[in-house]
């Protein structure tokens, strides 16, 4: 067997090692070349997460368009292209309804994934484009997913309990019964490069991410059906995972095991909420 020649950056200690070393020689971590699943992950993990989150978005947006092509061409130009109420329920959108009603706490992963017309998924995917790359050049792809993620989950989260319990508030407050959309996940990205500004020296930075948050949210106070708790979930969920994920240390195969479980799942959620449609309509 040839044995590989040249040096390669440890992935837990990052100081450079042999490619040829089968332990680092100085913090002992197996196989820093690759070659391990952590291998692979890092390999995974060198594709443009905005890429990935806009191929999957458009492939679920068109399955949600073909599973129930009923509500296309209703509802003018914002409603253009939109999918059935039913079929993003089928796919995975969250809520009081799916969350409360029929007890599928894992929507809370799949709705970030769903988008409810042409122009909603198109602004979405901008965003993504605009602002995954600078937070992935800080916190590195795998944090990045997992700042995704989790902003996701925890603005659909506070949406969908907003939506079960405080009907008592203004229409703009009551939370959703059925919620999609990545926006909650934009604003989580949003709130990671708010709290790195802030707490590592790049106040321009901070204060550009603070200034679009401001914005898109007070826009949901002018624009119906938009779910500002979902926004407001998701900036606190990436404000806290900028903190918890802090930047300023290099990546570790555990934040890259912990992005694959996280990223993959909430994609893979998606699949399973078709698949307990089904079942439930037997």
């Amino acid at each position: 067997m040839s044995r590989r020649t040249g040096a390669v950056v440890c992935p837990e200690c990052g100081r450079l090692v042999g490619a040829d070393e089968p332990r680092c020689p100085f913090c002992g971590y197996a196989r820093p070349a690759g070659g391990s699943l952590d291998g692979l992950l890092r390999r995974f993990f060198t594709l443009p997460l905005e890429w990935v989150v806009i191929v999957v978005c458009t492939i679920y947006f068109l399955a949600s368009l073909a599973l129930d092509p009923s509500n296309i061409g209703k509802g003018g130009l914002l409603g253009f292209l939109a999918p059935s109420p039913r079929s993003l329920l089928i796919l995975g959108g969250s809520g009081a309804l799916p969350m409360f009603g029929l007890g599928r706490w894992w929507s809370v992963l799949s709705a970030t994934w769903l988008h409810g017309g042409l122009l909603h998924i198109l602004f979405n995917m901008l965003w993504v484009r605009q602002l995954a790359p600078p937070v992935v050049r800080v916190f590195g792809t795998a944090r990045t997913a997992l700042i995704y993620v989790i902003a996701g989950a925890l603005g659909f989260l506070l949406s969908s309990f907003a939506g079960a319990y405080m009907g008592f508030m203004p229409s703009f407050l009551q939370g959703a019964t059925l919620t999609i959309g990545a926006s909650a996940s934009i604003f989580g990205l949003l709130g990671a490069l708010v709290h790195f500004g802030r707490h590592h020296g790049f106040g321009a930075a901070a204060q550009q991410a603070w200034t679009w948050a401001v914005i898109l949210f007070l826009m949901g106070f002018v624009f119906r059906g938009v779910d500002n708790y979902a926004h407001l979930g998701g900036f606190l969920g990436g404000y806290v995972a900028s903190w918890v994920l802090n930047p300023m240390h290099p990546e570790r195969p555990a934040h890259r095991l912990a992005a694959a479980v996280a990223l993959f799942g909430s994609i893979a959620s998606v699949a399973w909420s078709f698949i307990d449609s089904m079942r439930l309509a037997r």
